[in-house]
C-alpha cells in the first residue's frame, strides 16, 4: 500500500462527499427556514415524514455546522444554520429548571422530557463550536453554564429521575464517555480547570468499573461499584460505543502530549471492540455482543447501524496516527470498503441507517428522532482533520 497515496485519497472523498452530497441534503431536506433547527423525521428522498425535532439533534445539527465551517470551507450558509439552530435551542429546548427537553413541536413546543441530560450535553458543544467559529464569547460561556448545569443535575440525588427502583444501583458508560468529548470539545473555545479535571474522572471510572480484562471488553453497565452483574443487560457490548470511547481517549492522549498510559488505555479498548464487534462472515461492526457469548437481548443485536461504523472509521485513523502501525490502516481500509459499499445512497443521497446483518437495507429513510446529520458528517471532518495530520507526518 503507497500510505500517502491512500490517505490522500480518503482525504479527498471525505471533503468533497460533505460538500457534495451530506451538508447539501440536509441543509435542503432537514434546515427549518420558519421556525429554525432542523427536521430529521425525513424518508429516502428526503421529504418530510414527521414534523417533531428530535432536540438533542438540534445541538448535534448546530455543532456539525459549525465545526464544518472551522475545519472544511468557509461556507456561510453552513454558519447561517448553527445560528439559527442555537436560536431555536435557547427559545424552545429548555425547561424553566434548565433541564432540557428531549423532543418539541416543529414550532417549539414540548412533547417530551427524559430522564437523560444528552440534549444538555450536545448543546454544550454547539454552542462551543459556534463560538470558535464567531469568536463571540458568550457562546463559550452559555456552554459552560450547560456543562456546569449537566454537572448539578447528575449529583444532586433524586433530581434525575430513576431508570430503575431505588435498590438497583448501576453505572452506564454512556454518560462518562460523553463527559470525555464535551470536555474536550468546550476546552477548545474556553478554559475552565473543570473541564479537565471531569476528563481525568471519566478516565478514571473506565478504567476502574467499565474496562474488564476477564472478558476483554468494556461493558456498557456495571454495578455501582464496577462489579460485574451476570444478567442479560449487564453482560452487554456495545462495539460502537467502546470503539467511539477509544477514540475520545486518543483525542485526549495527544492533547496530553500522547500520554503513553492513556495511549495504550485506548488501543486496548479499540483492539477488544474490534475484537467483538467486527463481523468476520458479513464485515461491518456488529450492534451487540454478550460478553460470556450468550444470545444478547436486544432485538437489533445483529444488525449494522451507521453510527458505529463511523466511529471506528475515526478510531482506526487515530490510532494509526498515534502508532504508525500498519494494521490500524488495514482496520481503516476493511471498515471503509464495507461502509462505503453498503450505506451511501447512490441515487437519492445521503446514507442508509439500518443494514441487516449481511448488509442489505433494513429501511431505507435517511432521518428519525435518533438517525440525524451527526456522525457520518461529524466522521467526514475528522477523519479529513486526521489524513491531514497523518501526511503532515509521512
Amino acid at each position: 500500500m503507497d500510505v500517502k497515496e491512500y490517505i490522500a485519497g480518503w482525504a479527498e472523498r471525505y471533503r468533497s462527499d460533505l460538500l457534495t452530497d451530506i451538508m447539501p441534503f440536509w441543509a435542503k431536506n432537514g434546515f427549518d427556514e420558519e421556525h429554525g433547527g432542523v427536521y430529521t423525521c425525513v424518508d429516502r428522498d428526503g421529504s418530510l415524514m414527521d414534523g417533531t425535532k428530535s432536540v438533542w439533534f438540534q445541538g448535534r445539527f448546530a455543532f456539525v455546522c459549525a465545526f464544518a465551517y472551522n475545519n472544511i470551507a468557509r461556507e456561510q450558509l453552513w454558519l447561517d444554520m448553527a445560528k439559527s439552530t442555537l436560536d431555536f435551542i435557547e427559545r424552545y429546548c429548555f425547561d424553566d429548571d434548565g433541564h432540557m427537553y428531549f423532543s418539541v413541536t416543529a414550532d417549539g413546543r414540548p412533547l417530551r422530557k427524559r430522564r437523560y441530560v444528552f440534549s444538555e450535553t450536545f448543546a454544550a458543544i454547539a454552542m462551543a463550536e459556534y463560538s470558535i467559529a464567531t469568536g463571540d464569547r458568550t457562546y463559550a460561556e452559555k456552554a459552560l453554564k450547560v456543562f456546569r448545569d449537566v454537572q448539578r443535575f447528575l449529583s444532586t440525588p433524586d433530581y434525575l429521575p430513576a431508570k430503575f427502583e431505588p435498590e438497583v444501583k448501576l453505572k452506564s458508560h454512556s454518560i462518562v464517555m460523553i463527559l470525555i468529548n464535551v470536555g474536550a470539545c468546550l476546552r477548545r473555545a474556553i478554559k475552565d480547570e473543570a473541564l479537565t479535571a471531569r476528563i481525568s474522572e471519566s478516565i478514571e471510572l473506565l478504567r476502574r468499573y467499565f474496562m474488564h480484562p476477564e472478558f476483554k471488553a468494556l461493558l456498557e453497565t456495571v454495578g455501582e461499584h464496577g462489579e460485574f452483574i451476570d444478567t442479560n443487560l449487564t453482560r452487554t457490548i456495545n462495539p460502537g460505543h467502546c470503539i467511539e470511547t477509544s477514540w475520545f481517549l486518543l483525542e485526549e492522549s495527544r492533547y496530553r502530549g500522547w500520554d503513553p498510559e492513556l495511549t495504550e488505555m485506548a488501543l486496548t479498548i479499540f483492539n477488544w471492540s474490534w475484537d467483538w464487534g467486527w463481523d468476520k462472515q458479513y464485515g461491518g461492526i456488529i450492534n451487540f455482543r454478550d460478553c460470556r457469548n450468550l444470545p444478547p437481548q436486544d432485538y437489533s443485536q445483529d444488525m449494522k447501524f451507521w453510527w458505529p461504523q463511523c466511529e471506528t472509521i475515526i478510531a482506526s485513523l487515530y490510532a494509526y496516527l498515534a502508532t504508525g502501525d500498519e494494521d490500524y490502516l488495514y482496520r481503516h481500509q476493511r471498515i471503509s470498503e464495507w461502509t462505503y459499499a453498503h450505506f451511501p445512497d447512490k441515487e437519492m443521497g445521503e446514507w442508509y441507517g439500518y443494514l441487516h446483518r449481511d448488509g442489505t437495507v433494513a429501511q431505507p429513510a435517511k432521518g428519525n428522532l435518533y438517525k440525524g446529520p451527526f456522525h457520518i458528517p461529524r466522521m467526514m471532518v475528522k477523519s479529513y482533520m486526521l489524513c491531514q495530520d497523518i501526511l503532515a507526518k509521512l
